[in-house]
């Protein structure tokens, strides 16, 4: 069966094969998530069976042999799997597709099979390739010819992977394949951005101990579900967490707030991960959260969005994780990112063009972000004080089309509430947006609850500061330090206005 390929993939595989006709032996192929990297490896494997060679894959994910097994299958050639409990093992077929965890375990580790014959070794996820399971499968075939597949070719420190690969190729970048219509744009939402001060770094990321306790709080966790409700409620969604407890405790907010919602990581079994997966397609499950489990070789386009609930140093991991939503379905011309771990902030947008290198002592960058970091830049990013999004500094939101306060303006106080003055003297009242107007109110409500106050003393309180009656009726939240000062305003100009009238 003939492997239908795109373009650009008929060129990076014609740009591989003149790399290793000049004489690379290690080459790199660079195709971002959802750009086909399956697919290619699929036709490199067909041309070369097509000439007799023997090819041994291998990944480290069940998910990632049963998808490579399956791309072959469709196209027609004829493979063998090497994988624990697993039963397609065929040692004659010409392609063998395996587990690096068995592999190693059973012919490099252990004597319980024999190393099966390859003239071409492909590595999957091959920024994997400087731990020592993955070195010593390559040294154990010196005079195979290895092509490494990855979306993201940098170590964790983010530096090259010249000390394994000689040679990398490139797919079109992340914009690029947007603009040729096989990913989607995203829209991000960086509702808070938590405080990480404190926490430790170790092996370039943050200490996972550390970074848990940080980020499971009931506060934090309740805010997820609650910007989920207020910018994608219906949305098929994957969470990424920091530890399986915090994964945990987002899935039972969610189910808690009426949305169907599981969890899942490297402890769950294959056939229950399997089914949860599945229900989260059919749109028996709104939500999966997850930990560390679904940021490779985990394909399903019709999930729309991203809840970045674990923060890292690791742009690789970033772009891994955002990655999971950009494969496009029809009706679907974005996906929707809600980062709640300041990723964004750190690593620039997904969109931004990172210059890759082999070079082991220079780190990938994103010039891009890069700029707009710089201290005093107008075009750093920032969230929308309105309604969250991600904007350019000093550029109208591009969601809500909020625009930044102009320079000269200056900041009055009317009436216990900060109001613009713009340069003719004219006030402009705050302008509340509806999530707003709802969190204030959910804030009401938890104070009535802690204090015993009347029912109605919510509803009163928005209506001397926002105009008018509250519309709906949702979940106390836990109020912020400048609702509980207004408030305290309220009580005290309420006590001087009685002692006035005495």
């Amino acid at each position: 069966m003939t492997i239908n390929l795109r373009q650009y993939q008929i060129e990076v595989i014609d740009e591989l094969r003149a790399a290793v006709a000049n004489g690379s032996k290690r080459t790199l192929l660079v195709a971002p998530t959802g750009a086909g990297k399956t697919v290619i490896a699929s036709a490199i494997i067909a041309g070369a069976v097509a000439k007799g060679k023997r090819v041994l894959m291998v990944a480290h994910r069940r998910e990632l042999i049963d998808q490579a097994c399956r791309k072959l299958d469709d196209a027609g050639i004829k493979s063998g799997t090497i994988l624990a409990g697993d039963f397609r093992r065929d040692d004659d077929a010409p392609v063998q597709v395996g587990s690096i965890q068995t592999i190693h375990a059973r012919a490099i580790r252990g004597e319980r099979m024999i190393l099966p014959r390859a003239d071409l070794l492909i590595v999957d996820e091959a920024h994997r390739v400087r731990t020592s399971l993955y070195q010593q499968l390559l040294d154990a075939y010196p005079h195979a010819k290895v092509v490494g597949l990855t979306a993201t070719p940098c170590r964790s420190d983010g530096r090259g992977l010249g000390n394994v690969f000689n040679e990398m190729v490139q797919c079109p970048s992340v914009q690029e394949l947007i603009d040729l219509g096989h990913l989607v744009k995203t829209i991000v939402y960086a509702p808070e951005t938590p405080d990480l001060k404190g926490v430790k770094i170790k092996r370039g990321d943050y200490a996972e101990d550390q970074l848990a306790e940080r980020m499971d709080k009931p506060k934090l966790v309740g805010d997820i579900v609650s910007h989920w409700h207020r910018l994608a409620a219906g949305r098929k969604t994957v969470v990424f967490a920091t530890s399986i407890a915090h994964s945990k405790h987002i899935a039972d907010e969610f189910n808690r707030a009426g949305v169907a919602a599981a969890h899942i990581d490297g402890a769950t079994p294959n056939a229950e991960r399997s089914e949860i997966l599945a229900q989260l397609s059919s749109g028996q499950l709104k939500v999966v959260s997850n930990c560390a489990v679904l940021i490779e070789g985990w394909d399903q386009p019709h999930v729309s969005c991203c809840v970045l609930a674990r923060p890292t140093k690791h742009m690789g991991t970033y772009r891994q994780m955002v990655g999971r939503v950009l494969r496009p379905v029809p009706g679907k011309d974005h996906a929707l990112v809600l980062d709640h771990a300041g990723n964004t902030f750190e690593h620039g947008r997904v969109e931004d063009r990172v210059e890759w290198t082999l070079d082991a002592d220079q780190r990938a960058e994103n010039s891009a972000h890069r700029s707009r970091r710089q201290e005093g830049s107008r075009s750093r990013l920032v969230s929308c004080q309105k309604c969250s999004a991600v904007r350019v500094a000093g550029e109208p939101c591009p969601q809500c089309g909020w625009l930044p306060k102009r320079r000269g303006e200056a900041v009055d106080v009317e009436d216990g509430e900060l109001a613009r003055v713009d340069k003719k003297g004219k006030v402009h009242p705050r302008d509340w947006s509806a999530f707003e107007k709802d969190r204030f109110l959910a804030e009401l409500i938890w104070l009535a609850n802690e204090h015993g106050y009347n029912p109605i003393w919510p509803r009163c309180q928005f209506k001397n500061r926002i105009g008018h009656w509250p519309n709906n009726n949702p979940m106390p939240v836990e109020p912020r330090a400048e609702t509980r000062a207004w408030i305290r305003s309220r009580i005290i100009a309420w006590a001087k206005s009685k002692g006035r009238a005495a």
